[in-house]
């Protein structure tokens, strides 16, 4: 056995999928060290902690995880139920980290700052393969260094929002105002005081968009005086309502149903086709200068969300050969699967270490990380993403390509989730002449085609009343 097989595999991020990454290591035999810059496991997941995910627990769990925790004593929460954020990080995320073989290996407040091949810059090719990989990381205020057999990116995407520019750059006066937030802001909690009574201008059409209007809409009830502006960078809202209703995930489509019938009843001031040209902000306002349907805009509002999705940073894999598709900033062979340009509902089949392989041997991006820019991805992809990565650093190379997570090309669409939306036209053949509940819907159905299966109508129109 050579020296470097007997070094442990570095995991850089301690969310969902780098801890499932760390749960599989233990289950091979092969020591885990977890670096996480933030100050607990799961610190991405406790800034969104509010907000409430579309898919329930029994998607949220990892196999492995679930058998190293069961061993504990750990009882799972009801597989139906739909956590959030910081549920997740209190109720799996924590008990997981306290799992001794898991435990030991954990850093928290270590961010990792560069890596590289031990005594090899990236220009050298010799003996390259067989070289450890060195990281560099800060912790408690120092610099320190650590050898490892193999690296496991799972740092996600949290921390770099894209900007509010249609062409990704910020517009000026963007970065220099303390009124503008990224994400999904905790309007109806911590933050309240700062959105009650106020006009705010929520820019994005994706589903932290949708969360983040109508969390402000629930505001509204109690402060009659929130104004809300809902910008959507597209010519009107049907690729929105579309994105809404025609999801197989019953709770995130419910998003969509709710987000509609907030604008029939004139409860969100839509602005389509709009652009950001410069921000500048005073005392007591932001003012916008946009274009919007074709026409000059400009509009004073007292916050800003930007909510138009995250991107990667690869600024300290510098010294490693990375290869990413230049326009999607994933691995080039999982680019296609998930181009936003071709993929609108996250269609994507599971995939594992050949696709997320680099010219680096032994080093992988998982999570949300590996998809770059684009904006769908299920935690239990992830967790199939690790399982495959791990049976390839252990040298089980027939497990790697095996493929154990059978999903539709939706991801979802026969979860067999509990919701009022039905999804009885999920990959099976539509007529014409029954309902369809949205734009894709119905034109699939006019062409004798499968029907996007949210449902029919009525069962829609349930959950609206609901809602």
């Amino acid at each position: 056995m050579s020296v470097r097989s007997e070094l442990p595999v570095a995991i850089i991020g301690a969310g969902p999928v780098g801890l499932a990454a760390a749960a599989r290591l233990v289950e091979r035999g092969i020591e885990p060290v977890v670096f996480e810059k933030g100050g607990s496991v799961g610190a991405s997941l406790l800034e969104w902690g509010h907000v409430r995910v579309f898919s329930p627990w029994r998607y949220n769990i990892d196999d492995a995880a679930r058998r190293l925790l069961e061993v504990e004593g750990w009882k799972a929460p009801d597989p139906d139920a739909l956590p959030n954020g910081k549920e997740i990080v209190e109720d799996y995320l924590v008990p997981l980290s306290r799992v001794a073989s898991i435990r030991r290996g954990v850093r928290l407040g270590a961010t990792v700052t560069a890596i590289s091949r031990k005594g090899l810059d990236k220009a050298t090719s010799r003996g390259r393969d067989a070289a450890a990989f060195v990281l560099r990381y800060f912790e408690d205020g120092a610099e320190r260094e650590a050898a490892v057999r193999a690296v496991i990116d799972a740092s996600g995407t949290w921390n770099q929002p894209n900007p509010m520019g249609v062409d990704g750059l910020p517009v000026p006066g963007e970065r220099q105002s303390a009124r503008i937030s990224y994400g999904i802001p905790d309007v109806t909690g911590i933050r309240r005081d700062e959105f009650a009574g106020k006009r705010t201008l929520v820019v994005g059409s994706g589903h932290s968009a949708i969360n983040t209007a109508l969390a402000l809409m629930e505001l509204q009830q109690i402060a009659p005086r929130t104004e809300i502006f809902w910008a959507l960078r597209q010519d009107g809202v049907d690729r929105l309502l579309g994105g809404g209703l025609n999801d197989q995930l019953p709770e995130r489509g419910a998003l969509g149903l709710a987000a509609k019938k907030a604008m029939d009843e004139g409860r969100l001031n839509m602005l389509t086709g709009f652009a950001a040209r410069a921000v500048e902000a005073d005392e007591e306002h932001v003012r916008v200068l946009a274009t919007a349907g074709g026409r000059e805009v400009r509009l004073a509002v007292d916050n800003i969300v930007v909510a138009t999705g995250f991107r990667p940073a690869f600024d300290f894999l510098r010294e490693l050969r990375i290869e990413i598709d230049p326009a999607i900033e994933a691995p080039p062979a999982l680019a296609p699967l998930i181009d936003p340009n071709l993929h609108s509902c996250g269609t994507v089949p599971p995939h594992g270490a050949e696709e997320l392989s680099h010219p680096e041997k032994d080093f992988y991006i998982v999570g949300m990380k590996s998809y770059g820019r684009a904006p769908t991805f299920l935690m239990k992809t992830g967790y199939e993403q690790v399982r495959s990565v791990v049976a390839e650093i252990a040298g089980d190379h027939e497990a790697a390509r095996r493929v154990e997570l059978v999903l539709p090309e939706t991801g979802v669409c026969s979860a067999g989730i509990k919701s009022a939306v039905s999804s009885s036209c999920c990959g099976g053949p539509s007529n014409a002449r029954e309902d369809a509940c949205c734009v894709a819907d119905a034109v699939a159905k006019e062409e004798s085609k499968a029907g996007c299966g949210c449902g029919s109508k009525a069962s829609a129109e349930k959950v609206v009343e609901k809602l």
